[in-house]
């Protein structure tokens, strides 16, 4: 099993920036895919940003060029820094470990996001 633990959430005002923190524990050897997904209320849940094993990374649209996904492999610690928050960046932000060689995935418990307008 993998445990995944998110913080930095919180409420800040549009324009302002948070940064997310996912520490993983626990069997994660072979975790090849990190990333980071998001729910708002009455919403489906949906792809933040994620990094793949060897740096490579992939955007939403709707975040690109304020978001940057990263991580520190020392730590087993994937951030999410967050720039420019807009109203409808609001929601639960969840993060995600993937081992693609058993297509085992692993979620965190989330931590909210809210931005005001």
């Amino acid at each position: 099993q993998v445990q995944l633990v998110e913080s930095g959430g919180g409420l800040v005002q549009a324009g302002g920036s948070l940064r997310l923190s996912c520490a993983a524990s626990g069997s994660i050897f072979g975790i090849d895919v990190r990333g980071w997904y998001r729910q708002a209320p009455g919403k489906q849940r949906e792809l933040v940003a994620i990094i793949i094993s060897g740096g490579s990374t992939n955007y939403a649209d709707s975040v690109k060029g304020r978001f940057t996904i990263s991580g520190d492999n020392a730590k087993n610690t994937v951030y999410l820094q967050m720039n420019s928050l807009k109203p409808e960046d609001t929601a639960v932000y969840y993060c995600n470990a993937v081992r693609r060689v058993d297509r085992l995935s692993y979620w965190g418990q989330g931590t909210q996001v809210t931005v005001s307008s």
